[in-house]
């Protein structure tokens, strides 16, 4: 297991290259846009800086992270010589699936194919293969060089030997990893989906405002961040389609999503990313300022 594949050169595409590049496994970064490649390698070499900085790692480590990552815009270069396939994009079912069938179809075949993805089932992206017990979770969280947990999901018919394989290799990359079964929201997302819907029905309803909730969350919970920062941290797209996968997957109105957060990712207010969602975000500004609409 030294040659990984990462399909996807966004956020946690560029984070999950990163961290195996710098435990040493040679990385073949995939994505369409050579732009969003160019990018990419831009946001991972100023967090090595970032890291030289700190002292975690020195600039021989740095060098050598980045010489482990070569990038490619075809899946049929970047993954033909793969022993993983890590797949990080968009999270929307039908892309998956259209990822997972072209994946099964250029990998080795005893390469493992595994998703990042936060909600979607494993179950039904193996489905697509004819690998089904090679595919498995990957659910890493954002940032990724920074956080520790790895949620490892099986799917239905992910072997023994697979999950044995993803758990120690989470462990070499430094993280942490806890292995979960294939239900909507896996773990992290079905109990923390609710506590930021829940945050926005209080908001919707008039109870306190954006800055109160997070308030009473951060200082009353000891939570490091409030529920409505972090769900603009998050993007309110992904929130709102990690709701209604659960609320779809199991039939419970429980999981319904706000309509304020529909509401507000139809009119694109969809968080840090887009310059505003439940706070006014400005480029190099660590300071939260309350969006216009709620204040």
């Amino acid at each position: 297991m030294k040659n990984i594949t990462v399909i996807g050169a966004g956020t946690m595409g560029n984070g999950i290259a990163h961290v195996f590049a710098q435990s040493g496994y040679n990385v073949s970064l995939v994505d369409v846009s050579s732009a969003q490649l160019e990018k990419a390698i831009a946001t991972i070499t100023k967090n090595l800086d970032r890291q030289v900085k700190k002292e975690l790692i020195d600039e021989a480590g740095k060098n050598a992270a980045l010489g482990n990552i070569k990038t490619y815009t075809s899946l049929e270069e970047g993954g033909a010589h793969a022993d993983l396939i890590v797949e990080a994009a968009t999270e929307n079912v039908d892309l998956k699936l259209k990822i997972f069938g072209d994946m099964d179809r250029i990998a080795p075949e005893g390469a493992i194919l595994a998703t990042n993805t936060s909600s979607i089932s494993i179950t039904k992206v193996a489905a697509v293969t004819k690998r089904p017990d090679k595919v498995i979770g990957m659910h890493f969280m954002n940032p990724v060089p920074v956080m520790k947990l790895v949620e490892v999901i099986r799917g239905y018919a992910t072997s023994n030997e697979v999950t044995s394989t993803i758990m120690e290799m989470s462990k070499n990359l430094g993280k942490v990893p806890v292995e979960v079964n294939d239900y909507p929201g896996f773990v992290a997302n079905r109990i923390l989906m609710p506590i930021i819907n829940e945050a926005i029905i209080t908001l919707h309803e008039g109870v306190a405002g954006v800055a109160e909730i997070d308030t009473v969350m951060k200082l009353g919970m000891a939570h490091p961040m409030g529920p409505l920062q972090l769900a603009d941290f998050i993007g309110l797209d992904v929130c709102l389609s990690i709701l209604r996968v659960m609320h779809d997957g199991f039939g419970n109105p429980k999981y319904a999503p706000c309509p304020l957060l529909v509401n507000m990712v139809t009119a694109g207010k969809l968080g840090a990313k887009a310059g505003e969602g439940f706070y006014s975000w400005t480029p190099g500004s660590k300071e939260l300022i309350v969006a216009p609409s709620f204040q």
